[in-house]
Protein backbone atom coordinates (compact mmCIF):
# COMPACT_ATOMS: atom_id res chain seq x y z
CA UNK A 1 0.00 0.00 0.00
CA UNK A 2 1.13 3.33 -1.18
CA UNK A 3 2.61 6.16 1.53
CA UNK A 4 -0.57 8.22 1.22
CA UNK A 5 -3.24 5.70 0.88
CA UNK A 6 -1.67 4.15 4.07
CA UNK A 7 -2.00 7.63 5.84
CA UNK A 8 -5.16 7.89 5.00
CA UNK A 9 -6.31 4.77 6.16
CA UNK A 10 -4.92 5.74 9.49
CA UNK A 11 -6.51 9.43 10.07
CA UNK A 12 -9.91 7.66 9.26
CA UNK A 13 -9.21 4.48 11.81
CA UNK A 14 -8.23 7.60 13.98
CA UNK A 15 -12.19 9.52 13.19
CA UNK A 16 -13.41 5.30 13.86
CA UNK A 17 -12.05 4.67 17.17
CA UNK A 18 -12.72 8.59 18.25
CA UNK A 19 -16.27 8.10 18.88
CA UNK A 20 -15.54 5.16 21.04
CA UNK A 21 -14.82 8.08 23.92
CA UNK A 22 -18.69 8.60 23.59
CA UNK A 23 -20.04 6.99 27.18
CA UNK A 24 -22.88 5.85 24.92
CA UNK A 25 -21.17 4.68 22.19
CA UNK A 26 -18.37 3.26 24.87
CA UNK A 27 -21.19 0.85 26.51
CA UNK A 28 -22.76 0.01 23.24
CA UNK A 29 -19.36 -1.42 21.80
CA UNK A 30 -18.41 -3.20 25.53
CA UNK A 31 -21.59 -5.41 25.06
CA UNK A 32 -20.50 -5.89 21.77
CA UNK A 33 -17.38 -6.66 22.82
CA UNK A 34 -18.22 -9.35 25.45
CA UNK A 35 -20.73 -11.04 23.36
CA UNK A 36 -17.89 -12.40 20.73
CA UNK A 37 -16.63 -16.10 21.36
CA UNK A 38 -12.95 -15.22 20.93
CA UNK A 39 -12.38 -18.40 22.40
CA UNK A 40 -13.17 -20.13 19.35
CA UNK A 41 -11.88 -18.12 17.08
CA UNK A 42 -9.56 -20.32 14.77
CA UNK A 43 -8.89 -17.74 12.23
CA UNK A 44 -8.88 -14.41 13.03
CA UNK A 45 -11.71 -12.97 10.65
CA UNK A 46 -14.98 -11.68 10.93
CA UNK A 47 -17.51 -11.92 8.53
CA UNK A 48 -20.16 -9.36 8.67
CA UNK A 49 -23.40 -9.52 6.90
CA UNK A 50 -24.94 -5.17 6.38
CA UNK A 51 -28.42 -4.15 5.24
CA UNK A 52 -27.77 -1.10 5.04
CA UNK A 53 -30.61 -0.02 8.57
CA UNK A 54 -29.12 1.74 11.31
CA UNK A 55 -28.23 -1.64 13.16
CA UNK A 56 -26.37 -3.33 10.46
CA UNK A 57 -24.58 0.27 9.97
CA UNK A 58 -23.71 -0.07 13.80
CA UNK A 59 -22.71 -3.53 13.76
CA UNK A 60 -20.14 -2.74 10.80
CA UNK A 61 -18.87 0.53 12.84
CA UNK A 62 -18.56 -1.74 16.06
CA UNK A 63 -16.50 -4.69 13.77
CA UNK A 64 -14.73 -2.48 12.14
CA UNK A 65 -13.40 -1.03 15.62
CA UNK A 66 -13.08 -4.35 16.82
CA UNK A 67 -10.59 -5.45 14.13
CA UNK A 68 -8.75 -2.46 14.05
CA UNK A 69 -8.20 -2.91 18.04
CA UNK A 70 -7.75 -6.51 18.08
CA UNK A 71 -5.64 -7.05 14.59
CA UNK A 72 -8.17 -8.88 13.03
CA UNK A 73 -9.35 -9.00 9.23
CA UNK A 74 -13.05 -8.46 8.55
CA UNK A 75 -14.94 -8.65 5.42
CA UNK A 76 -18.16 -6.95 5.16
CA UNK A 77 -21.35 -8.08 2.28
CA UNK A 78 -24.62 -6.94 1.40
CA UNK A 79 -27.45 -8.53 -0.29
CA UNK A 80 -29.29 -7.83 -2.82
CA UNK A 81 -32.32 -8.91 -3.03
CA UNK A 82 -33.45 -7.27 -6.29
CA UNK A 83 -37.13 -7.42 -4.76
CA UNK A 84 -37.54 -3.21 -5.52
CA UNK A 85 -36.43 -1.83 -8.86
CA UNK A 86 -34.10 1.08 -6.39
CA UNK A 87 -32.41 -2.16 -4.78
CA UNK A 88 -28.89 -2.35 -6.57
CA UNK A 89 -28.94 1.33 -6.88
CA UNK A 90 -29.68 1.49 -3.06
CA UNK A 91 -26.57 -1.29 -2.90
CA UNK A 92 -23.83 0.86 -4.70
CA UNK A 93 -25.15 3.72 -2.53
CA UNK A 94 -24.07 1.62 0.83
CA UNK A 95 -21.06 0.61 -0.77
CA UNK A 96 -20.11 3.94 -1.54
CA UNK A 97 -21.30 5.16 2.22
CA UNK A 98 -19.29 2.64 4.05
CA UNK A 99 -16.25 3.28 1.52
CA UNK A 100 -16.04 6.55 2.84
CA UNK A 101 -14.60 5.01 6.25
CA UNK A 102 -12.62 2.39 4.83
CA UNK A 103 -15.02 -0.38 5.17
CA UNK A 104 -15.13 -2.37 1.85
CA UNK A 105 -18.56 -4.13 1.31
CA UNK A 106 -18.83 -6.75 -1.31
CA UNK A 107 -22.31 -6.85 -2.95
CA UNK A 108 -23.79 -10.38 -3.24
CA UNK A 109 -27.33 -10.55 -5.86
CA UNK A 110 -29.57 -13.06 -5.26
CA UNK A 111 -30.35 -14.13 -8.97
CA UNK A 112 -33.37 -16.21 -10.16
CA UNK A 113 -37.39 -16.63 -10.01
CA UNK A 114 -38.72 -13.61 -7.08
CA UNK A 115 -41.68 -15.00 -4.73
CA UNK A 116 -45.00 -13.35 -5.02
CA UNK A 117 -45.98 -14.66 -1.52
CA UNK A 118 -44.24 -15.67 1.65
CA UNK A 119 -41.73 -13.15 -0.07
CA UNK A 120 -40.29 -12.20 3.88
CA UNK A 121 -39.30 -15.72 4.91
CA UNK A 122 -37.99 -17.04 1.37
CA UNK A 123 -36.30 -13.78 1.06
CA UNK A 124 -34.02 -14.51 4.05
CA UNK A 125 -34.06 -18.21 3.63
CA UNK A 126 -31.97 -17.04 0.41
CA UNK A 127 -30.10 -14.34 2.09
CA UNK A 128 -28.01 -17.33 4.41
CA UNK A 129 -28.08 -19.30 1.95
CA UNK A 130 -25.76 -16.50 -0.10
CA UNK A 131 -23.72 -15.70 3.05
CA UNK A 132 -23.49 -19.04 4.40
CA UNK A 133 -21.96 -20.05 0.55
CA UNK A 134 -19.83 -17.02 1.08
CA UNK A 135 -18.17 -17.98 4.11
CA UNK A 136 -17.22 -21.35 3.15
CA UNK A 137 -15.70 -19.85 0.20
CA UNK A 138 -13.29 -17.69 1.27
CA UNK A 139 -12.96 -19.55 4.40
CA UNK A 140 -14.61 -17.73 7.28
CA UNK A 141 -15.68 -18.81 10.33
CA UNK A 142 -17.13 -16.79 12.08
CA UNK A 143 -20.30 -14.52 10.66
CA UNK A 144 -22.00 -11.56 12.30
CA UNK A 145 -25.87 -10.76 11.91
CA UNK A 146 -27.18 -7.41 13.18
CA UNK A 147 -30.46 -8.96 15.08
CA UNK A 148 -31.04 -6.78 18.21
CA UNK A 149 -33.37 -6.80 21.37
CA UNK A 150 -36.02 -5.20 19.17
CA UNK A 151 -35.80 -8.35 17.13
CA UNK A 152 -36.18 -10.46 20.08
CA UNK A 153 -39.54 -9.27 20.99
CA UNK A 154 -41.13 -9.69 17.53
CA UNK A 155 -39.39 -12.72 16.51
CA UNK A 156 -40.95 -14.30 20.01
CA UNK A 157 -44.57 -13.16 19.31
CA UNK A 158 -44.86 -13.94 15.25
CA UNK A 159 -43.55 -17.80 16.35
CA UNK A 160 -46.24 -17.15 19.16
CA UNK A 161 -48.76 -16.52 16.52
CA UNK A 162 -47.83 -19.85 14.20
CA UNK A 163 -47.73 -21.93 17.32
CA UNK A 164 -44.14 -22.63 18.02
CA UNK A 165 -43.00 -25.20 20.75
CA UNK A 166 -40.71 -23.72 23.61
CA UNK A 167 -37.29 -24.21 21.35
CA UNK A 168 -38.89 -22.23 18.49
CA UNK A 169 -40.22 -19.41 21.11
CA UNK A 170 -36.85 -19.23 22.82
CA UNK A 171 -34.09 -19.90 19.95
CA UNK A 172 -33.67 -16.57 18.70
CA UNK A 173 -32.54 -15.43 22.10
CA UNK A 174 -29.19 -17.17 21.29
CA UNK A 175 -26.36 -15.22 20.89
CA UNK A 176 -24.56 -18.01 18.62
CA UNK A 177 -25.64 -20.56 16.18
CA UNK A 178 -23.13 -23.24 15.60
CA UNK A 179 -24.03 -23.84 12.03
CA UNK A 180 -23.18 -28.00 11.18
CA UNK A 181 -19.72 -27.49 13.48
CA UNK A 182 -18.43 -25.64 10.72
CA UNK A 183 -19.42 -22.14 11.04
CA UNK A 184 -20.83 -19.49 14.48
CA UNK A 185 -23.10 -17.12 13.48
CA UNK A 186 -23.29 -14.32 15.54
CA UNK A 187 -25.97 -12.18 17.54
CA UNK A 188 -23.22 -9.84 19.31
CA UNK A 189 -25.80 -6.93 19.52
CA UNK A 190 -29.05 -9.05 21.06
CA UNK A 191 -29.43 -7.26 23.92
CA UNK A 192 -28.91 -3.87 22.93
CA UNK A 193 -31.71 -1.64 22.00
CA UNK A 194 -32.59 -0.53 18.22
CA UNK A 195 -32.83 3.21 19.85
CA UNK A 196 -29.22 3.21 20.67
CA UNK A 197 -27.76 1.25 17.73
CA UNK A 198 -29.69 4.44 15.96
CA UNK A 199 -27.90 6.92 17.81
CA UNK A 200 -24.51 5.13 16.99
CA UNK A 201 -25.25 5.26 13.27
CA UNK A 202 -26.81 9.03 13.48
CA UNK A 203 -23.37 9.66 15.31
CA UNK A 204 -20.82 7.57 13.14
CA UNK A 205 -22.46 8.01 9.33
CA UNK A 206 -25.25 11.26 9.78
CA UNK A 207 -27.51 9.40 7.73
CA UNK A 208 -29.14 5.57 6.93
CA UNK A 209 -30.94 3.48 4.76
CA UNK A 210 -34.88 3.71 5.85
CA UNK A 211 -36.04 0.38 4.46
CA UNK A 212 -39.86 1.68 3.12
CA UNK A 213 -40.92 -2.57 3.73
CA UNK A 214 -41.11 -1.42 7.72
CA UNK A 215 -44.12 0.35 7.41
CA UNK A 216 -46.16 -1.95 5.39
CA UNK A 217 -48.81 -3.82 7.30
CA UNK A 218 -49.10 -6.31 4.53
CA UNK A 219 -45.93 -8.14 6.26
CA UNK A 220 -46.64 -9.73 9.61
CA UNK A 221 -43.47 -8.60 10.90
CA UNK A 222 -44.81 -4.98 10.94
CA UNK A 223 -48.16 -5.65 12.30
CA UNK A 224 -46.61 -7.58 15.10
CA UNK A 225 -44.18 -4.30 15.83
CA UNK A 226 -47.08 -2.31 16.11
CA UNK A 227 -48.83 -4.48 18.76
CA UNK A 228 -46.07 -4.90 20.87
CA UNK A 229 -46.17 -0.53 21.14
CA UNK A 230 -50.07 -1.22 22.26
CA UNK A 231 -48.81 -4.41 24.28
CA UNK A 232 -46.26 -2.28 25.84
CA UNK A 233 -48.91 0.66 27.25
CA UNK A 234 -50.50 -2.43 28.40
CA UNK A 235 -47.71 -3.45 31.23
CA UNK A 236 -44.93 -5.48 29.47
CA UNK A 237 -42.00 -4.08 29.96
CA UNK A 238 -38.61 -4.96 29.14
CA UNK A 239 -38.03 -6.33 32.23
CA UNK A 240 -41.04 -8.74 32.42
CA UNK A 241 -40.32 -9.75 28.66
CA UNK A 242 -36.63 -10.69 29.68
CA UNK A 243 -37.62 -12.51 32.84
CA UNK A 244 -40.36 -14.63 30.42
CA UNK A 245 -37.53 -15.62 27.88
CA UNK A 246 -35.27 -16.52 31.00
CA UNK A 247 -38.15 -18.85 32.51
CA UNK A 248 -38.39 -20.67 29.19
CA UNK A 249 -34.39 -20.54 28.69
CA UNK A 250 -34.46 -22.77 31.34
CA UNK A 251 -36.96 -25.47 30.69
CA UNK A 252 -35.14 -25.88 27.32
CA UNK A 253 -32.14 -26.05 28.51
CA UNK A 254 -33.70 -29.06 30.38
CA UNK A 255 -34.56 -30.57 27.88
CA UNK A 256 -32.04 -30.48 25.59
CA UNK A 257 -30.21 -32.55 27.94
CA UNK A 258 -32.43 -35.28 27.23
CA UNK A 259 -32.36 -34.71 23.47
CA UNK A 260 -28.44 -34.86 23.54
CA UNK A 261 -29.00 -38.48 25.51
CA UNK A 262 -31.77 -40.06 22.88
CA UNK A 263 -29.19 -39.20 20.51
CA UNK A 264 -26.13 -40.68 22.92
CA UNK A 265 -27.31 -43.56 23.65
CA UNK A 266 -30.43 -44.09 20.62
CA UNK A 267 -28.47 -43.66 17.51
CA UNK A 268 -24.57 -44.23 15.75
CA UNK A 269 -23.15 -42.31 13.30
CA UNK A 270 -21.23 -44.12 10.26
CA UNK A 271 -18.47 -42.15 9.43
CA UNK A 272 -18.00 -44.24 6.18
CA UNK A 273 -21.25 -43.32 4.98
CA UNK A 274 -21.85 -39.88 6.79
CA UNK A 275 -24.88 -41.41 8.03
CA UNK A 276 -27.04 -42.04 11.10
CA UNK A 277 -28.64 -45.00 12.20
CA UNK A 278 -31.35 -45.07 14.56
CA UNK A 279 -32.66 -47.43 16.55
CA UNK A 280 -36.61 -48.16 17.89
CA UNK A 281 -35.53 -47.11 20.98
CA UNK A 282 -35.03 -43.80 20.07
CA UNK A 283 -38.54 -43.08 18.86
CA UNK A 284 -39.94 -44.47 22.29
CA UNK A 285 -39.35 -41.03 24.33
CA UNK A 286 -41.74 -38.41 24.78
CA UNK A 287 -42.69 -36.41 21.70
CA UNK A 288 -40.71 -32.79 22.04
CA UNK A 289 -37.17 -35.36 22.58
CA UNK A 290 -38.17 -37.13 19.73
CA UNK A 291 -39.01 -34.38 17.59
CA UNK A 292 -36.09 -32.26 18.46
CA UNK A 293 -33.53 -35.13 18.18
CA UNK A 294 -34.92 -36.56 14.75
CA UNK A 295 -34.99 -32.77 13.57
CA UNK A 296 -31.31 -32.32 15.19
CA UNK A 297 -29.90 -35.31 13.27
CA UNK A 298 -31.60 -34.06 9.85
CA UNK A 299 -30.15 -30.54 9.89
CA UNK A 300 -26.89 -32.16 10.36
CA UNK A 301 -26.86 -34.48 7.56
CA UNK A 302 -28.65 -32.48 5.72
CA UNK A 303 -26.36 -29.60 6.16
CA UNK A 304 -29.80 -27.06 6.24
CA UNK A 305 -29.48 -23.84 8.26
CA UNK A 306 -33.39 -23.97 8.96
CA UNK A 307 -35.25 -27.16 9.55
CA UNK A 308 -38.33 -28.54 7.50
CA UNK A 309 -42.19 -27.33 8.92
CA UNK A 310 -42.54 -29.48 12.64
CA UNK A 311 -45.47 -30.61 10.31
CA UNK A 312 -43.34 -32.62 8.08
CA UNK A 313 -41.25 -33.61 10.38
CA UNK A 314 -44.17 -34.97 12.44
CA UNK A 315 -45.76 -36.20 9.82
CA UNK A 316 -42.62 -38.87 9.66
CA UNK A 317 -42.55 -39.33 12.96
CA UNK A 318 -45.68 -40.71 12.71
CA UNK A 319 -45.41 -42.66 9.77
CA UNK A 320 -42.14 -44.20 11.31
CA UNK A 321 -44.29 -44.65 14.54
CA UNK A 322 -47.23 -47.18 12.94
CA UNK A 323 -44.05 -48.83 11.05
CA UNK A 324 -45.98 -48.32 7.85
CA UNK A 325 -42.82 -46.56 5.81
CA UNK A 326 -40.25 -47.57 3.80
CA UNK A 327 -38.21 -44.17 2.14
CA UNK A 328 -38.90 -41.00 2.82
CA UNK A 329 -37.03 -37.34 1.51
CA UNK A 330 -36.87 -34.59 3.92
CA UNK A 331 -34.18 -31.30 4.42
CA UNK A 332 -31.81 -32.59 2.19
CA UNK A 333 -31.94 -36.35 3.74
CA UNK A 334 -32.99 -40.11 3.00
CA UNK A 335 -34.94 -41.48 6.00
CA UNK A 336 -34.79 -44.99 5.31
CA UNK A 337 -36.50 -48.38 6.70
CA UNK A 338 -33.83 -50.91 7.46
CA UNK A 339 -34.66 -53.88 9.19
CA UNK A 340 -35.66 -52.55 12.61
CA UNK A 341 -34.04 -49.42 12.65
CA UNK A 342 -33.82 -45.83 10.57
CA UNK A 343 -31.44 -44.55 8.48
CA UNK A 344 -30.86 -40.97 7.64
CA UNK A 345 -28.43 -39.74 5.08
CA UNK A 346 -27.67 -37.14 2.16
CA UNK A 347 -29.72 -37.41 -0.51
CA UNK A 348 -26.30 -36.46 -2.51
CA UNK A 349 -25.08 -39.97 -1.54
CA UNK A 350 -27.72 -41.90 -3.75
CA UNK A 351 -26.36 -39.80 -6.38
CA UNK A 352 -22.75 -41.04 -6.03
Amino acid sequence: MKKKSLNAKRIIHKKLLKHLLDPKIKKIYKGFEKSLVIDSYKVRKLLVAVSGGADSLALAYLAKCYCILNNFKVAFIHVDHKLRESSTKEAQELQCQLKKFNIECKILSWRGKKPKSNIQSISRKNRYNLIKKFAENNNFKNILIAHHLDDLYENFFIRLTRGSGLKGLVSFNKKIINYNNKILIMRPLIEQKKNDLIFLSKKVYKDFFKDPSNKNTTFTRVRIRNLLRSLKKEGLDERKFKQTIKNLSDADISVNYYENQNINLNSNYLKSKSAYILSRNFFKQPHEIVFRSFSNLLRKIGGKYYASRGKSINRIINQIDSKKFKKFTLSGCIIENINNSVLIYNENERKK
